[in-house]
């Protein structure tokens, strides 16, 4: 009685069963599409850009695609700099100073809320990337992040929650209506055999 009281199993809704397909679909497109590339990154866009309606995804996932992007468009210069010193500066100043420089864009582009991401990505590559590869991991964690969360909108789209459906996030509603504008420049037997397949999509 007493853990029941703290402790409740919470509701399995659309957007937990939506987030774990789109990371599945995710992880699945790059070991068999892309040759077994590592869908990490890609992943964690999935679950940064599904949320309980599109708008919320939509947010929250170009949030992490924007600092992801102004992140990793800083430590490429700035990982030269802080691994060779130029002028003599010690390397936590230029650090510092890429830092400076990833939040500004942020803040510039109204881009608050990427701030977080875009840190951990410009702290990552600058403290665990070699630096023979550090160029092409960032570029790849950018490109990754924008897979991941272009998955998951377009899931969403395709089946939308039902304030999405009266706000028009629905793809395959929209399809239809388009067809049906169509419908009386073509034959009638075109346009019962578009009703039918209405009635079965």
């Amino acid at each position: 009685m007493g853990m029941t009281k703290f402790f409740r199993l919470p509701h399995v809704g659309m957007r937990i069963i939506k987030t774990v397909f789109s990371c599945l679909l995710v992880a699945l497109v790059y070991e068999f599409l892309l040759g077994g590339r590592n869908p990490c990154f890609a992943c964690i866009g999935a679950v940064y850009g599904m949320g309980s309606q599109f708008q919320e995804g939509f947010r929250n996932g170009f949030n992490r695609f924007v600092g992801t992007f102004f992140g990793g468009l800083m430590v490429i210069p700035f990982y030269w700099l802080y691994v060779h010193t130029p002028f003599g500066i010690p390397n936590n100043i230029y650090m510092a100073a890429g830092l400076f420089c990833v939040i500004y864009l942020n803040l510039a582009f109204g881009a608050n809320s990427a701030i977080q991401p875009g840190t951990v990505v410009y702290f990552v590559v600058m403290f665990t990337q070699p630096a023979s590869g550090y160029v092409s991991y960032t570029i790849a964690r950018i490109i990754d992040t924008g897979v991941g969360v272009l998955f998951s909108l377009v899931l969403t789209m395709l089946n939308p929650s039902e304030k999405d459906k009266v706000n028009g996030m629905d793809i395959r509603e929209a399809y239809w209506s388009w067809r049906k504008l169509a419908e009386g420049h073509l034959p009638r037997h075109q346009r019962v055999k578009m009703e039918v397949e209405h009635k079965h999509a």
